[in-house]
C-alpha cells in the first residue's frame, strides 16, 4: 500500500514491526472505535506514537509515565470523540527499600536486573528512581502484586517491597557531569569519542553498527550533526546530553558543553 511505503521513509528500518504495530492500534481506534493501552514506550517510541496519531487526525492519545517528565510511558489510544483523562493508565509505583545492613551501594542497573530476573519483560516497567535507602519503580498494574510478593533481593541485597500511591512517588532527576569538550564540528563520531574517552577510529565501528542512538533513534551514520539538547546513548558505553553548543575557539575549534549521565 502506497501510504505505507511513505510511513517506512520516516523510520529506521529497524522500527518497522513497532511502526506496523502502532499503524494497527490507530486503525482500529479510528476505524473500529476500539481503545488501546500499551505496556510502557521508551521516548523515540512515544515520537513514532505520536507522529502516527497525528498522521491519522482522527484518534485521540495519553500518556503516562508517574510524572510530568517520565522517560518511559504507557499510551492510550481511542477514537478522538474519546475523553481520556479520568481513564485509568494502568501505572503503578512500588517502593523497593534495601536492608540497612547490606553493603552494596545499589544502582539503576542493579534494580532494574533484580526485575528482569523475575521474569518480567522490559516493556513492563518504567522509569526507575534511585534513593539513597532503595529506589522507587513503575511498573504496570497487571505485574505489580507479583513483583510487591517475590522481588526479596537485588544484588545479593535483602529488600522489602510495597505499593505505593503515585502521589507518594519520589522522582529523582538524573544527575550530570558536565564537560567542556573542544572539537574539529559537530560530527557524532568527534563528539561521542570525546565524550566516552576513546578514539575516534574505535567509535566509528559502534555506530555503523547500530549501536548507538540518538534520541532514542538508531544513528548509523558517525558523520551525523548533534545540536544541543540531543540525547546520545552508546550500548556497553553510557549515554550523554549535548547541553549547549558555546561557540567557536580563535583556531577554528568548536566549543560544545555535554553532560554525562551518571
Amino acid at each position: 500500500m502506497n501510504t505505507k511505503g511513505n510511513i517506512y521513509d520516516h523510520f529506521h528500518p529497524d522500527e518497522r514491526a513497532f511502526v506496523d504495530r502502532v499503524d494497527e492500534w490507530i486503525e482500529r481506534a479510528a476505524e473500529r472505535h476500539e481503545w488501546k493501552r500499551t505496556d510502557y514506550l521508551d521516548p523515540r517510541q512515544i515520537e513514532i506514537v505520536r507522529s502516527l496519531a497525528n498522521r491519522n487526525g482522527r484518534v485521540e492519545v495519553r500518556y503516562e509515565g508517574g510524572g510530568p517528565d517520565a522517560e518511559r510511558q504507557r499510551a492510550l489510544i481511542a477514537p478522538d470523540y474519546a475523553y481520556l483523562e479520568d481513564e485509568p493508565m494502568g501505572v503503578q509505583a512500588i517502593a523497593v527499600t534495601a536492608d540497612s545492613q547490606g553493603h552494596l551501594e545499589l544502582d539503576h542497573g542493579d534494580y532494574l536486573g533484580a526485575l528482569l530476573g523475575l521474569g518480567v519483560k522490559r516493556d513492563l516497567i518504567g522509569d526507575i528512581h534511585v534513593h539513597e535507602e532503595g529506589c522507587h519503580v513503575l511498573v504496570t498494574e497487571e505485574i505489580a502484586d507479583y513483583i510487591n510478593i517475590h522481588l526479596r533481593q537485588v544484588h545479593r541485597v535483602h529488600v522489602l517491597t510495597e505499593l505505593i500511591p503515585l502521589s507518594a512517588l519520589r522522582i529523582v532527576v538524573p544527575k550530570l557531569e558536565e564537560m567542556s569538550l573542544s572539537v574539529a564540528s559537530l560530527r557524532l563520531d568527534g563528539i561521542a569519542s570525546d565524550a566516552f574517552r576513546i578514539s575516534r577510529a574505535r567509535i566509528v565501528d559502534p555506530i555503523r553498527a547500530g549501536r548507538c542512538r540518538v534520541n532514542w533513534k538508531v544513528v548509523e551514520d558517525p558523520s551525523a550533526t548533534l545540536k544541543a539538547g540531543d540525547v546520545i546513548s552508546m550500548k556497553g558505553l553510557g549515554r550523554f546530553k549535548v547541553m549547549d553548543i558555546e561557540g567557536m575557539t580563535k583556531k577554528g575549534r568548536v566549543r560544545v558543553l555535554i553532560g554525562k549521565f551518571i
